[in-house]
């Protein structure tokens, strides 16, 4: 890493990133991020030329079931747990004034 990482650069993305961190925070925060850009450092010297680029480090399937037409859930189950209704439909609190 050819800059040191100081309390100020931390101090600056805290306040970028909206945080308050104290003077403790800042300190510990500036050790652990000066680990982290030394490991990134490390990366950058692997060779990557003969890898093909990925989108997701792991392969992805989506498991999607087959949209099979079935029954639905009787009207009384569902109004079962629900905290008010009146037989037929969920009752809910008005959201709009004068609704």
């Amino acid at each position: 890493m050819a800059e040191q990482l100081s309390t100020d650069d931390v101090r600056k993305v805290a306040h970028l990133a909206r945080l308050k961190l104290s003077d403790q925070d800042v300190e510990r925060f500036t050790g652990q991020l000066a680990d982290i850009l030394r490991y990134v450092e490390q990366l950058k010297e692997v060779d990557t030329d003969a890898v093909e680029p990925l989108v997701h480090a792991v392969e992805l399937t989506n498991v999607l079931r087959d949209d099979v037409p079935r029954a639905s859930l009787p009207r009384d189950a569902a109004l079962s747990n629900a905290p008010a209704a009146d037989g037929a439909y969920f009752l809910v609190p008005p959201i709009l004034e004068n609704a």
